[in-house]
């Protein structure tokens, strides 16, 4: 089988996608506020609870898992930071939407059980209805080396749509990705919403229930929306080799990849056909195939971590062959073209019955007031 696109294949890199701006060199902006998706405890706040000091930025804290609204708080209190934190899993469901992406999911088992990004969607509405401008979005196991970077990417959002910054910490990518790398092969990284700064032009855009939901955040209808890269930010370490999270992410980055694979070619969104998708998995399975290759001839592997590497290569392997086929794949990219449209239509509507601005009323118009502790 063949497609107008020719043979697609999956890109180590899609940097040139994006505008590389060097730190120190743009005018800078004043950031409106920080939103972090929390999921550790308050202990883990110090890194948010600096900048937010610095750059004189109020913290909106959207809490669940090990992380606690009361105690988030009271820590933004003790470190002299004005937060509102809360606990996400409390949400009414008239905040959100329903979504189209969600339900197929959930029609194929394919849900990650991930709140990730309902906090980002809830931070978006926040900022819209509060009218801010330029809002950082921060993961709670990221730590910026230099704040000063904050107010330069902001600085940038009258050309870009976003600014994420560097990361120079662990990379940010997929089970298959880290395995590649770490068994020989070149692997970038790239925009990531782990520290990412947006403004009032993201607004129409939402992040889907799926892994990489930022490279989807990103996409405009067709195309790749303007962003750029600047500064840096420090990843923690994590586990990459969870078997759990090599079958979860397995979807969301096949989507991902092979819509960039058409960016990068200087093709949009509607060249992913069903037809580009048969093609497009067969050739995500062989860099798989290729990486679990690489991983059992590597040299300076141990045994116990190559082990870890194979297992985890093979359940990503054998959920794009059992359960992925170019028809979900097609599916759901018109799935997330009606979400677009949904999202829009729910912006607009909380939007028309919003009578002014500030946080407050933000809260207000959600109805989600009771929900909100602050410090």
């Amino acid at each position: 089988m063949t497609t107008a696109v020719g043979a697609p294949a999956q890109h180590t890199t899609h940097r040139h996608l994006v505008a590389e701006v060097d730190a120190g060199i743009r005018p800078q902006a004043a950031l409106d506020a920080i939103v972090v998706p929390n999921g550790r405890d308050e202990h883990a706040l110090s890194h948010t609870w600096t900048i937010a000091r610095e750059l004189d930025a109020p913290v909106l804290l959207l809490c669940s898992h090990a992380a606690k609204a009361d105690r988030v708080v009271l820590a933004a209190k003790e470190a002299g930071v004005q937060a509102f934190a809360i606990d996400t899993d409390g949400l009414p469901r008239h905040v959100m939407p329903r979504f189209a992406t969600t339900e197929l999911l959930r029609h194929h088992n394919l849900l990650r059980g991930a709140d990730t990004s309902l906090k980002r969607n809830v931070g978006l509405l926040v900022a819209g209805l509060a009218r801010w401008d330029r809002v950082l979005f921060l993961d709670d196991d990221i730590a910026l080396p230099r704040p000063a970077d904050l107010r330069e990417a902001a600085g940038l959002l009258g050309e870009y749509v976003a600014v994420g910054l560097n990361n120079i910490g662990m990379p940010d990518n997929s089970v298959v990705c880290h395995a590649y790398r770490e068994s020989g092969g070149f692997q970038d990284t790239f925009v990531g919403g782990g520290a990412l700064v947006v403004g009032e032009r993201c607004l129409d855009s939402f992040f889907p229930d799926i892994y990489n939901e930022d490279w989807f955040f990103l996409l405009g209808d067709k195309a790749l929306r303007r962003t750029a890269l600047t500064g840096s930010a420090f990843q923690a370490d994590y586990d990459p080799y969870n078997l759990i999270r090599a079958e979860n992410e397995e979807l969301g980055d096949t989507l991902a990849e092979g819509v960039y694979a058409l960016l990068d070619r200087g093709l949009g969104v509607p060249a992913a056909t069903k037809g580009y998708w048969a093609e497009f998995l067969e050739q995500r399975r062989n860099f798989i195939r290729k990486a679990l290759l690489q991983v059992q001839e590597a040299a300076g592997l141990d045994f116990a971590r190559r082990d870890r590497m194979v297992e985890a290569l093979r359940t990503a392997l054998r959920q794009s062959e059992n359960v992925l086929t170019p028809e979900l794949c097609a599916g759901y990219l018109r799935a997330w073209q009606e979400d677009r449209a949904t999202w829009c239509a729910h912006v607009a509507d909380l939007d028309e019955r919003h009578t002014a601005g500030g946080v407050d009323n933000a809260f207000r118009t959600l109805g989600i007031s009771e929900l909100v502790l602050r410090s």
